[in-house]
């Protein structure tokens, strides 16, 4: 099986990598903004599916990434690709100093606190002593970089191409990071707490380690779109966002490296979908799509896939 999930990682790359060829300038956006809600999904997905902490606040660090790209190109003359690791960098230490006092905090609570930091966000971006580097409400314009090395390619494909790539790493970071030591512990944290603690697992270190990591993966994803977009302000980062990761990971499917993408496709298209089919009520039909989905699809679309591949599989060996 192993086997025949790196034969289809490999196809799937490759077709991943022809799409922006093959389509419209546009669509290559659409599918560049994929991969960059696929990196905060993820990010997201390893704070609440594999160590059950609910944030309702991600939008906040998403917002940082962005701003601290938008700030380091706009103010600075930052290259864009050396924002990405500053992003990640300022989000890592954000994150993880707010799970330091989240860790008194559970459940609901705990999503209140963050939800509190999602809400509170838009409004620090416009505070006035900080408008000489946020823009203030206006926000702040970045140019769109473009392709290196002179390669015959559009701004736009270079960006889907660039932003492939990081997604590709931090998938791989993310899954020998789950996969491991550090992953069995975020997991046995979120199942049994107390037993996690008598066998010598550091509850609060690694509560506070996954608000970081979280945070770090949230960040870049920011500064991506932020470079995709060329655009930055305050009320591009409302508390919408960050439900909408939380519908994403759900949607997605809870505690699944996969799901990551297959939620970064639903809040992508299905939006536009819906606007299609409804020019009066578009999020009323968002609505119906997203209860048809809880309901059709329980342990999320990476659930339904894999339970797919097993009855394919299964007939194939017989």
């Amino acid at each position: 099986m192993t086997r025949r999930v790196y034969i289809g990682v490999a196809v799937l790359l490759a077709i991943a990598c022809v799409l922006p060829f093959v389509v419209s300038n546009y669509r290559t956006f659409q599918l560049t903004l994929v991969l960059v809600y696929a990196i905060a999904l993820l990010g997201l997905n390893i704070l609440t599916g594999y160590n059950g902490q609910i944030s309702l606040g991600h939008g906040a660090f998403y917002a940082i990434g962005a701003y601290s790209a938008a700030v380091l190109m706009d103010r600075l003359g930052a290259p864009y690709w050396a924002t990405l690791p500053a992003a990640g960098a300022v989000c890592l230490v954000a994150g993880f100093l707010f799970g330091l006092p989240a860790l008194r905090l559970e459940g609901l609570y705990l999503a209140l606190a963050t939800f509190a930091l999602g809400v509170s966000m838009p409004q620090l971006l416009k505070y006035h002593h900080l408008e000489k580097w946020t823009g203030g409400v206006q926000g702040i314009v970045i140019a769109k970089p473009e392709p290196p090395f002179g390669l015959p390619i559009n701004p736009d494909q270079w960006l889907y191409l660039f932003t492939l790539a990081v997604a590709v790493v931090m998938f791989v970071l993310g899954w020998n990071l789950l996969r491991g030591r550090v992953g069995r512990a975020l997991i046995a944290i979120r199942d049994q707490h107390i037993a996690a603690e008598a066998m010598g697992i550091n509850s609060a270190l690694y509560k506070s380690l996954a608000f970081g990591v979280s945070a770090m993966y949230t960040g870049i994803a920011g500064a991506l779109g932020a470079i995709a977009v060329q655009y930055v302000a305050p009320d591009s980062f409302t508390i919408f966002l960050s439900l909408v990761f939380l519908v994403g990971i759900v949607v997605g499917g809870l505690a699944s490296i996969s799901g990551a993408l297959y939620g970064a496709l639903f809040i992508q298209f299905v939006p536009n979908v819906a606007d299609e089919i409804s020019k009066a009520a578009p999020w009323a039909i968002f609505g119906l799509f997203l209860i048809g989905f809880v309901y059709l699809m329980p342990a999320g679309v990476a659930g339904a896939v894999r339970m797919l591949l097993l009855r394919l599989w299964g007939k194939s060996a017989k």
